[in-house]
């Protein structure tokens, strides 16, 4: 809603106030000509846009802005309805079953009664909008509980409590560390320095480390609650957009705040040009480093004051999330489709019935003329040759080829299904008592098809939790053991240090960098005394807990010095000068002058930066550099110490030429950068750290688990490459035996090659799977999902085993997922944690949310809630695996056992001369899929299972089976309809053949249609009993209740439903029935015979199969009966092929032959046979092979180019003084 500017039109009676603002004095009297032209007055710099939003600061009642309450609901009360029947007739067979049942209301055209359709359609759709409301009230539910946190509000002049769904645009709220942001704010003032405040926003982006935000200088200094009371103001910003790393605007603060707060509360404010009242203040400009997002959390800052300026659904976060989808399972398209194709064969069927009354008719008019005495007399001619009305009848009476019960059936059986994995005890998180939460039960069946699994990494595959794992210190390793979880805790280190060890001066100085060399701020606990490090990297934090941990306390932060407490003595470390970490320079130095006037340079880096700049001391270099391998083996995230000492001439030169770097005009990061490398060397080696940035419980082995279940696992990340890198070796995505290709590019052209070549190298193996990973940044995926480079793209994706995706936006993830889904024949699941993966969450065909911490965003946006990602395992496997093949049991049982019974109507018109006559009494029939047969597909559907849950989690390779699609697929259902149809065959016309001579009861009465309906039912019923039977692989209680059950039910109907006529008026034609039926020893033959000659195909098929075509589900199923070991090793891994041998072959004729790779880094040899090297960041590699491969597992996680520098930040804190602590 952006508002307009208005016309200045100022009433006499306004106040002197009023009129002084807009400059109309107190004897201004209205002219009847216009005024002469005075000089024009220069217009504001910054003029507002009638597109732009305006916010009056401390004013809120009177802005109409977007509601704040967020809603990740289907439904609300106006809109269920529609929405709700458009889903449900988005189901062809609905659509079905509301045309007959609207045939049916047309008199003397339904040959089944006039609500035998309307009544089950309507119970459907009942049992189906039950389960909707259901289901959406949880998501209501999980909306409340993000909409009902409280925030402290400022409001006319005192703090409130209010809800999240009630805070307004122009609210000032007050955050408290560990707290998420209720709305997008601009950041007016903090606990900290100059305004400046730690967010985390791993739930926006995924990036682990902390960002900096700084408030404006015009309200850094309103820390307290009067200066909030008098503050007057307007913020002027763009429209709400979905960019989040973009934001525009100006604050405006009055001077005179009095005059302005009359100004505004007068009534005549409304008439003024908005722009007139503010223009000749001062802007002061805003920018993303002012902004704090929705889905943000507040970190390390003990408060921060911010005013709301987009709410709910107009917030950054909620604009890059998309409107829930109405998803539909795979299963479920594949049924609309047969059911289409059902629909033409039963109009097939009807035409030909029609027609062959019609000729019927019109040939046997004069011999049996007294069937149509009654036509003539009341309808004429016209209606006996009526064929309009002979296709609706036959049209009403094959209706049930399509099963109308088959709708509810699945609604109920999903709904169980869902409570099934809600009740799941081994799916229950006890640390945050969370159980897995089915938010829908439409997609039960699509968890046992899963091809592609795209999992964000930070808070889903791990903890966002960094330890201080290992060490090497001067060629010596120090690490945990396995009892430690928490702290490092090798007493070797210590021992070391304060004895007479030839390695105790490396390691005080190594100690030394761990607790200086950093941009960490201590805070002291004022309750207990404990010292916390305020940290935006969370790399940094944990080396300086270590060193703590170590006896080496980092206590004070000044803006000129540093206090290290060494082992229980204070050292006071002068800050000289801070080289700032890059991901280009992959390393961070702290020039010092230490206690004893010495001037030190400390890094820490990548091992190619340090290894390149160390001096003429090589020890411990071969000894560091192994350890360094055997950290990353194991997917620890490591860093190279080293320092250097500098004569004071050597400083103070450098220092001069660092200062007019720093001072430049033009080009000053690069010149800053050439400064650095002045000093930056002959560097001692001291060690190398590594830091385990912790998984989650169970992510390796559930990852390994899902990747022999052939599910190829795309890690999609805003976390940088290298950390990416890490966690994939960590979770066992990839390891070092696997190739990888590596792309990272920065324009379309440069893509565009690299993919093109990247292509050629896989040569013949291009499109199937090989042991590659593939590793991509979000630069080069912006250039590769172009139309020009998407196919190349999706060539190389498909055939890698693993794919990580680095430095992605919200936008990117679901472009991937769509991507994929949009592309190939295989159903995708998307997992995240974070607000950020709530597009991808939404554009997969299953979406999974992980639950149970603060963070919700997610778990509210999808489709299944676990509280870790291992519980992913039992969710496919089992839960997935098993309800895919129960659906598909169902759907095809149920739609045989209707064809069975209903084929039989069209073998029964042969005999009736086409004349649309039932062979069945009408509630008897109506009664089939309600009683008779509805106990069998239920048990199926919820009971049944091919292997136990433990087979299941042991041996993945089942999983294909259901993967594949095997057990509903366009062939299985349609064998599935023959053989109905050649049932119904067997059951009727041996049974006629049973009567072919009739029977005479001793009353003197015959059999009429109706025995012989009755004998053909019967039989019916106990044949799909046994049928269900055959299919049924777990047999418990509940299973022969249903089979048997199904049978005796039957039997007691026709027994008392013989002798009702009198009490319920109608179906006397039934009279006796039981009587006639039970007393004919021909149907006691038949019951014995007939339903064994229909099944008898279908034993000797599963027979042979078992015998001759053993599949591994069977092979399994027989050892779990007798109690067997089961392994059935996976042929997967034997199919994956390296590409190193041929990449290297075909990188001959693509590439320069002096190029090569080696130890990580790019050589290219000369024709001298000199060996240049430059970095890896320069140039990307291409296909790095695995004999080649060194990776020594760099990661660091620090915010660059941030609101402030790090030289700057650290010289802004002073931990000596007290911090504000607000109201």
């Amino acid at each position: 809603m952006a508002p307009v500017a208005v016309e200045v039109a100022i009433e006499m009676d306004a106040p002197d106030s009023m009129k002084r603002l807009v400059g109309v004095t107190s004897d201004y009297q209205p002219l009847s000509e216009p005024p002469p032209e005075e000089p024009a007055i220069p217009e504001s710099p910054y003029s507002p846009s009638p597109h732009n939003r305006l916010i009056f600061i401390n004013k809120t009642e009177s802005q109409k802005f977007c509601s704040n309450e967020i809603s990740t609901a289907k439904y609300n009360l106006f809109t269920f309805l529609p929405k709700f029947l458009f889903e449900q007739f988005r189901k062809y067979a609905n659509i079905f079953f509301l045309f007959i049942a609207l045939m049916q209301q047309i008199p003397n055209v339904s040959p089944t009664g006039r609500y035998t359709t309307a009544v089950p359609l309507m119970l459907i759709l009942s049992v189906s909008a039950i389960k909707e409301i259901i289901e959406d009230i949880k998501r209501h539910r999980a909306d409340g509980n993000v909409n009902n946190r409280l925030v402290a509000v400022h409001r006319n002049g005192k703090w409130m409590d209010v809800r999240w769904k009630d805070v307004l645009v122009g609210d000032i709220v007050k955050v408290d560390d560990g707290a998420y942001f209720p709305a997008d704010l601009i950041l007016l003032s903090s606990s900290e320095p100059q305004a400046m405040c730690y967010i985390e926003t791993s739930n926006l982006d995924g990036e682990t480390n902390l960002k900096l935000r700084q408030g404006s200088p015009a309200t850094s200094s309103i820390v307290t609650g009067e200066k909030l009371t008098e503050l007057r103001g307007m913020v002027e910003c763009e429209p709400p957009n979905r960019f989040l790393y973009e934001f525009v605007g100006n604050i405006r603060i009055g001077s005179n705040i009095s005059a302005k707060r009359d100004a505004f509360e007068s009534k005549f404010m409304k008439k003024i040009s908005l722009s007139l009242a503010w223009q000749h203040l001062d802007a002061v400009p805003l920018g993303p480093d002012q902004i704090l997002l929705r889905g943000a959390c507040l970190k390390n800052t003990s408060w921060i004051y911010g005013l709301v300026i987009y709410t709910g659904h107009q917030s950054k976060l909620m604009l890059n999330s998309t409107t829930t989808p109405l998803k539909r399972s795979n299963v479920e398209k594949m049924t609309n489709k047969q059911i289409l194709l059902l629909f033409l064969l039963l109009v097939l069927l009807s035409l030909v019935c029609a027609v062959a009354n019609h000729i019927w008719v019109l040939s046997n008019e004069d011999a049996h003329w007294y069937l149509f005495f009654h036509v003539k007399w009341e309808y004429g001619d016209l209606v006996r040759t009526n064929f309009g009305y002979n296709l609706l009848t036959f049209i009403i009476l094959y209706n049930n080829l399509i099963p109308i019960s088959l709708q509810v059936t699945l609604e109920m059986v999903k709904f169980v299904q869902a409570i099934f994995i809600n009740w799941d005890q081994d799916m229950y998180y006890e640390r945050t008592k969370t159980h897995a939460n089915a938010r829908t039960s439409n997609l039960n069946e699509e968890l046992g098809q899963i091809k592609f699994l795209f999992s964000d990494k930070t808070g889903t595959l791990t903890q966002n939790i960094m330890r201080f794992s290992k060490c090497s210190i001067a060629g010596i390793i120090y690490g945990n053991n396995e009892e430690s979880k928490e702290k490092f805790n090798d007493d070797r280190v210590l021992k070391n240090l304060q004895s007479e060890h030839e390695t105790a001066p490396i390691i005080s100085d190594f100690l030394m960098l761990l607790a200086v060399c950093h941009t960490v701020v201590p805070q002291i606990d004022e309750n207990t005394g404990e010292i916390h490090y305020l940290a935006s990297s969370p790399d940094e934090a944990a080396l300086v807990k270590a060193a703590k941990e170590m006896k080496h306390v980092f206590t004070t932060r000044t803006p000129d010095y540093v206090v290290v407490d060494m082992l229980g003595q204070p050292a006071k470390y002068l800050i000289l000068n801070v080289l700032e970490f890059t991901s280009k320079r992959k390393r961070m130095s702290v020039i010092v002058r230490t206690p004893d006037n010495r001037i030190l340079l400390l890094c820490k880096g990548a091992d190619n930066v340090i290894y390149e700049r160390l001096g003429s001391d090589k020890t411990y270099t071969e000894e560091t550099l192994s350890h360094l391998e055997q950290f990353a083996s194991v997917g620890l995230r490591t860093l190279c110490l080293a320092k250097t000492e500098i004569s004071e001439e050597f400083y103070k030169e450098w220092s001069n030429t660092f200062y007019k770097a720093s001072t430049a005009i033009q080009d000053r990061e690069q010149k800053l950068e050439e400064v650095a490398e002045l000093i930056e060397k002959d560097l001692q080696l001291l060690g190398a750290t590594a830091i385990e940035d912790r998984l989650q419980d169970g992510v390796p082995e559930t990852i390994d688990i899902l990747s022999k279940a052939d599910i190829k696992i795309w890690v999609l990340t805003g976390d940088k490459q290298e950390t990416a890198i890490n966690i994939g070796y960590s979770c066992k995505l990839l390891n070092h035996s696997m190739d990888l290709v590596i792309i990272n590019e920065n324009s379309l052209d440069t893509t565009r090659d690299a993919l093109v070549r990247h292509k050629a190298q896989f040569g013949e193996m291009l499109g199937k799977e090989n042991y590659v990973g593939l590793i991509i940044d979000g630069q080069s995926l912006k250039y590769a999902l172009t139309c020009d480079c998407k196919q190349d793209f999706l060539d190389i994706a498909l055939s890698c085993r693993a794919v990580i995706c680095c430095r992605v936006s919200p936008l990117q993830k679901a472009e991937l997922v769509e991507l994929v889904k949009v592309s190939q024949n295989a159903i995708t699941l998307a997992i995240g944690d974070g607000a950020n993966d709530v597009g991808m969450i939404q554009a997969a065909h299953v979406g999974v949310g992980i639950s149970g911490e603060e963070g919700l965003q997610a778990a509210c946006a999808s489709d299944y809630s676990i509280a870790q990602f291992r519980f992913l395992q039992k969710l496919l496997l089992v839960h997935g695996a098993w309800s895919y093949s129960r659906v598909c049991k169902l759907i095809l049982y149920c739609f045989y056992k209707n064809i069975c019974l209903y084929v039989i109507q069209f073998w029964f018109q042969l005999s009736n001369g086409y004349s649309g006559q039932i062979l069945f009494e009408r509630w008897t029939l109506g009664l089939y899929n309600v009683i008779f047969t509805a106990a069998p597909p239920i048990a199926m559907g919820l009971f049944d299972r091919f292997c136990s849950a433990e087979t299941m989690m042991k041996n993945p390779i089942l999983y294909k089976d259901s993967q594949t699609g095997n057990l509903f697929n366009v062939v299985t259902f349609w064998v599935w309809i023959t053989n109905a149809i050649f049932h119904a065959i067997v059951l009727f016309w041996m049974t006629v053949a049973t009567l072919r001579y009739d029977v005479a009861f001793p009353d003197g009465k015959v059999g009429d249609y109706l025995f012989l309906g009755n004998f053909v039912y019967t039989y019916v019923v106990i044949t799909v009993s046994f049928k269900a039977g055959l299919e049924i692989v777990a047999w418990t209680w509940l299973t022969h209740l249903a089979i048997w059950g199904s049978i005796v039910c039957w039997f007691m109907f026709l027994v008392v439903y013989s002798h009702v006529y009198e009490l319920i008026g109608f179906s006397a034609e039934m009279t006796g029935m039981d009587r006639y039926v039970l007393s004919c020893s021909l149907f006691w033959f038949g019951l014995l015979l007939i339903p064994f000659t229909a099944l008898l195909r279908d034993i000797v098929w599963k027979v042979i199969r078992r015998e001759f075509f053993k599949t591994h589900r069977q092979s399994v199923q027989e050892l779990e009966k007798a109690h067997k070991e089961i392994k059935i090793e996976s042929t997967l891994r034997k199919k994956l092929r390296p590409i190193s041998e041929r990449a290297r072959l075909l990188s001959r004729n693509l590439m320069n032959l002096g190029d090569r790779i080696v130890g990580g880094r790019r050589t290219q040899t000369s024709a001298s046979g000199d060996t240049a090297h430059d970095s890896l960041s320069e140039v990307p590699i291409h296909i790095v092979s695995r004999e080649n491969i060194h990776y020594d597992g760099f990661a660091f996680s620090q915010e660059e180019h941030g609101a402030v520098n790090q030289a700057e930040y650290i010289r802004a804190y002073d931990t000596r003084q007290a911090k504000p602590q607000g109201f």
